[in-house]
This record gives C-alpha cells, sequence and structure tokens, in this order.
C-alpha cells in the first residue's frame, strides 16, 4: 500500500454511528472547541470605551469589529467631524449593550468621544496638540466646533491670519485646531485654527524681511483697509501704506484708491526687523506732481481748480492732482470785514484763482480770487468824492464810532461825535444797529490805510445857529431831567436839545431836590454854540424873582428915607462931629437898591431945577 493512501485512511477510532447519527464531535471534543472559542473573543463589558476597527460602510452606517462576537453598526453622522475616515482606521467606540433584542451589538462612537473628550482636550492643550474638529454652525462672533465631542468656540479673528467677510464658507468642514483657553469651571473651550499657521507664517516672515531692502518694489494683495491706511500681504508678511502714500493728491478714506484682493505695486519705504513693521508706498510709483507742473506757470496767471478743503482761515485748491494752492481769506474779498472762508466757498467747487506767490522748491501756491476784480480804491476819489453822499451798512461797534462798508472793500469810520447835532450819545448802539443801513457823507479820504472818514449829521444843518437865538442867556424854557448823574441832571428841552444842571440848580423853591421825569421851568445861564454845551437852572428863576422883590422893596424904602432927610429942620449948635454920627448907621445898611433909589431921586430933582 502506498504512502499517500496510508494518509487517507479513516481513523480507527472515529465513531461511525455518531456521525450516521449526526454527532460530529464528541461532547469533549465539543466542550474543547468551544472554550478554544470563548477564549478568542474579547471580554467586554457594557457602558465601556473600547477600541474598534472599522470593516465596513457606506453612506449611512459604519460597520465596527471590536473582536466580539458579533460587530456592531454606528451611525455615520457621529463621523461626521472626519470626512477622512475609511475602512481599517481604528475608532474609539463605547458599549451601550452587548446584545439588544435581535442580539446586535449596540456601540456609539458620538458617547466614547463624550466620555474621554474634557480628558483628551487638557491633554491637547498641555501638549501643544493639533486636533481635529468640525466646524457645526456660524454663531456670534465666530463658530462653533466639535472636538472630540466637545462643542468649542472658535473666534472668528482666530479663523485664519487675514480678516475673514464670510463664515459661513468653513460651515461643515473638518479642521485642525489647536486649543488656546479652557474654562475649568464652566466647561468652555476656546480653539484657534490661526494659531497653526502663524508658527509657520512666522518663519516665512523673517525669510521674506530678511530679504527686504528700501526702495524695493513688491507685488502685494490687499488685505484689510482702514481709515488710516491699507494693509498689504507681502506673501506671507504684511505692510502698511499710510494714507498719506497712498497718492500725491488728498485722500478721505483709503477706499478711494484701492479695493480688497486687489492686487497692486509697491515700494518699500522702510522697514523695521524686530517689530516687523514694513512701510510702504504707493504714490512713490509715480513722478511727483510738482515736477510735472508746466514750466510756463507763474505769478499773475488765471488757473482753474476744486476746493479740496475748508478751514475758517482759507480754502485749498486742487489745480492738478497733487498740486494745490492755498486761498487765504483775506484774499477771497476786498472788503476788510473778514468773514469765514465758507461764506464764500465750499468743497467740490470749480473756482478761478489768480497765482499770487509760487515756490517750486518748497512745493507752495498762494491764490486768490478778489484779483478777478477791480480794486475798488483804485478809482476811490472819483467815485466817493470829498462832501458825496451815500448809503452805508454797519458793519462794527467801537466805543469812538461806528465802522460801515458803502461797498465790498470801501469801508469808513463815523466818529460818535458824527453822529447827532444835538443828542448825547455814549456809545454808538444808542443810535443804529449792526447790519442796518445808515445814510452818510465823506469828510475825508485816506487812500494810502483804505479808511474814509464820514459823517451822518452833517447830512442835515447844524441847529446849533438856530438855537443860539432861542436859548438865549436868561431866557426861561419847559424841561424834563431825563437822567441823574453824580454831577447834575441831563435836562431834554425842546427841537430835542439836551441841557445840564448841577445839583445846586435842581433845588426847587421849597427845598427839595427835583427828581427824573419830572418837568420844570429852567433858566439858560450859558450858552457855548462851538461845544454844544447849554447850561441850565431852574434854582436861578426863583431865586433872581426874590432878588428882584428885594431890590424893589430897598428902591421905595429909600426914596421916603430921602424925602425925610431933606425936609427936616438942622438943629441948631449941633456940631460936625454929631452930623458925622448920625450919618454912620445909614452908610452901613446902603444897599444896591438904596443907590439906585438915590440915583434915581437925584434925576427927579436935578430935573426940577
Amino acid at each position: 500500500m502506498s504512502e499517500e493512501l496510508k494518509k487517507v485512511m479513516p481513523l480507527e477510532v472515529f465513531d461511525w454511528d455518531s456521525y450516521e447519527k449526526g454527532e460530529v464531535l464528541s461532547e469533549e471534543s465539543k466542550a474543547e472547541l468551544i472554550e478554544t472559542y470563548d477564549k478568542s473573543l474579547s471580554q467586554i463589558n457594557d457602558k465601556e470605551v473600547v477600541m474598534g476597527r472599522v470593516t465596513s460602510m457606506n453612506k449611512r452606517e459604519v460597520v465596527i469589529n471590536i473582536g466580539y462576537k458579533s460587530e456592531g453598526i454606528v451611525s455615520m453622522n457621529e463621523f461626521r467631524y472626519d470626512p477622512d475616515l475609511k475602512v481599517g482606521d481604528e475608532v474609539e467606540v463605547y458599549i451601550e449593550s452587548q446584545e439588544d433584542k435581535k442580539g446586535q451589538l449596540i456601540l456609539s462612537h458620538k458617547k466614547a468621544r463624550a466620555t474621554r473628550s474634557w480628558d483628551r482636550v487638557n491633554a491637547a492643550l498641555e501638549n501643544n496638540e493639533i486636533i481635529k474638529g468640525y466646524v457645526k454652525c456660524r454663531t456670534k462672533g465666530g463658530m462653533i466646533v466639535d472636538v472630540f465631542g466637545i462643542e468649542a468656540f472658535l473666534p472668528g479673528s482666530q479663523i485664519d491670519v487675514k480678516p475673514i467677510r464670510d463664515y459661513d464658507v468653513f460651515v461643515d468642514k473638518t479642521m485642525e485646531f489647536k486649543v488656546v483657553k479652557i474654562n475649568q469651571e464652566f466647561k468652555n473651550v476656546v480653539v484657534s485654527h490661526k494659531a497653526l499657521i502663524e508658527a509657520e507664517l512666522e518663519q516665512q516672515k523673517k525669510d521674506i524681511i530678511a530679504k527686504l531692502e528700501k526702495g524695493q518694489v513688491l507685488e502685494g494683495v490687499v488685505k484689510n483697509i482702514t481709515s488710516y491706511g491699507v494693509f498689504i500681504d507681502l506673501g506671507g508678511v504684511d505692510g502698511l501704506i499710510h494714507i498719506t502714500d497712498l497718492s500725491w493728491g488728498r485722500v478721505s478714506h483709503p477706499e478711494e484708491v484701492v479695493q480688497l484682493d486687489e492686487k497692486i505695486n509697491v515700494v518699500i519705504l522702510d522697514f523695521d526687523d524686530e517689530k516687523k513693521r514694513i512701510a510702504l508706498g504707493l504714490k512713490q510709483l509715480t513722478p511727483h506732481p510738482w515736477d510735472a507742473l508746466d514750466t510756463e506757470l507763474k505769478v499773475g496767471d488765471k488757473v482753474k481748480g476744486r476746493v479740496v478743503v475748508m478751514a475758517d482761515y482759507g480754502a485749498f485748491i486742487e489745480i492738478a492732482q497733487g498740486v494745490e494752492g492755498l486761498i487765504h481769506v483775506s484774499e477771497m474779498s476786498w472788503t476788510q470785514h473778514l468773514r469765514s472762508a465758507q461764506d464764500f466757498m465750499k468743497v467740490n467747487d470749480q473756482i478761478e484763482a489768480i497765482v499770487l506767490t509760487l515756490d517750486r522748491e518748497e512745493r507752495k501756491m498762494s491764490l486768490g480770487i478778489k484779483q478777478l476784480k477791480t480794486d475798488p480804491w483804485e478809482n476811490v476819489e472819483a467815485r466817493y468824492a470829498l462832501g458825496s453822499q451815500h448809503t452805508a451798512k454797519v458793519r462794527n461797534f467801537t466805543n469812538f464810532g461806528v465802522f460801515v462798508e458803502i461797498e465790498e472793500g470801501v469801508e469808513g469810520l463815523i466818529h460818535i461825535s458824527d453822529l447827532s447835532w444835538t443828542k448825547k450819545i455814549k456809545h454808538p448802539s444808542e443810535f443804529t444797529s449792526i447790519g442796518a443801513d445808515i445814510e452818510v457823507q465823506v469828510l475825508e479820504i485816506d487812500k494810502e490805510n483804505r479808511r474814509l472818514s464820514l459823517g451822518h449829521k452833517q447830512l442835515e444843518e447844524n441847529p446849533w445857529e438856530v438855537f443860539e437865538t432861542i436859548f438865549t442867556v436868561g431866557s426861561i424854557h419847559e424841561g424834563t431831567i431825563v437822567e441823574l448823574l453824580d454831577k447834575g441832571a441831563v435836562i431834554s428841552l425842546t427841537y430835542g436839545v439836551e441841557g445840564f444842571a448841577t445839583p445846586k440848580h435842581l433845588v426847587k423853591e421849597d427845598g427839595s431836590s427835583a427828581q427824573v421825569d419830572e418837568k420844570l421851568q429852567f433858566k439858560v445861564i450859558e450858552f457855548n454854540k462851538d461845544s454844544k454845551r447849554i447850561i441850565l437852572s431852574h434854582s436861578r428863576i426863583f431865586e433872581d424873582e426874590q432878588r428882584a422883590e428885594a431890590r424893589k422893596e430897598n428902591n421905595e424904602s429909600g426914596e421916603k428915607k430921602s424925602v425925610r432927610k431933606s425936609t427936616a429942620p438942622k438943629k441948631e449948635g449941633a456940631n460936625a462931629s454929631e452930623v458925622s454920627n448920625n450919618s454912620n448907621p445909614v452908610m452901613e445898611k446902603t444897599t444896591l437898591g438904596d443907590i439906585e433909589g438915590l440915583a434915581a431921586l437925584k434925576d427927579k430933582l436935578e430935573g426940577k431945577i
């Protein structure tokens, strides 16, 4: 018998009877086989986290083998955070139940992640580990990211190194992150994607800055626009174009010159190795406008331009891009009554002007617009001759007079003494008001100082010529006290004229003093036409009457005494000394009235003779 036949011969101990009955294994062999199979299976417990291997997967489910007698199924939704999942990958699963009613092993990847997530997040922060997370949705100020089953916050500023304008493009994406902050008390986690690329960019920056040179021209992309300038991405490092370096002309906002994501060429103006600051320029790539300014332009030429900036003191006019001239407010009008520049023009107005000064080295130019009109003082003598009458506008007051403007650029002063013939004016505001029209007469022309001396009262005849015949010294007039002063009172008389009385001349006959608004009779005791002064007295009226009455009584008494003396007989034997003694008392009592009486008596006697 050959060796091959020997190999296939049946065992002598094979139990053919059991085989016919369907019993392939003996009880002992069966027990051994079951024991061997049990040992080959993993020992698992419910509510435990174990590692498993993905054996198959479709759009809805993932089949995972954990080394148990049956495989478990996990919903694909639990792996949304990991779009790169594939057959053969090892994943964590949580054993919810070893067998359900159908004998199926129930697993959960989500619960497995949640069970260990807090420890893993803390470990990631401690070890500066790069982890994966699934961007679930957008929220205020950033995004919500699923990290190990924990909802972490991704601030908008930590998404990328450049500002993000559309957050929605990151939703439903799996990205790499670093844990940057954990609040243990509130279980809050903050992650950053920007931190992953900053380290790489830092090295790129060093390499780029090491190659930079002042004056070098580079291409960049507009990364961010602010009110003060534009940030340019130079390929891993940022530079700033200050608003003043965007254009030779004035720029209100950088958006007038560049747009986001625009590719532009820039020149390096300066950089700092330590702080990694790079100053860029855009306008420096073009010639300075002053260098291209018309070489034929000179003082006195007329130019056109646009108002770009307004100030109280003047306006800046752009006659070419980057070439500006200043029109001072004093060069906007011939008037000396300076106003704000906004009264003449506004921003964006197109105007014509005359070049007054031009300094190409300093790149400065001054302009004027009043020079487009004829100087009103060139022929002022012909238009405003001495004695001519005009209507003027009140512009300003001073204590000594009124400044008026007859026309734009032609101003004059009315002295306070030339406002009225009759009224005593303390301040011009008592007579007129700012902005009012007033009739004037030219009294004097000062062409050198561009000023006229004007008068208002000269338009009327001098009433003091007439007053001299009315208010004669000694004449009595009715007047009203309009003002009481320490030195006396101002009295209003007829014809609008005023007089003055000292306190002693305000005493009434009963001994009291006259008061304001009291109407009384006053006697003129002084009149001065040249100084326009009338001095009055109320007291003098009754005092003069009393003196006249006294003189009258003295006159009558003197006449009686004279008659008695002439008719009385002389005593015989009387000596000269007695006559002398009798006459002394008469001489002592003689008054002015007596003298007048004696003179009258003498005239009468001489007439009889």
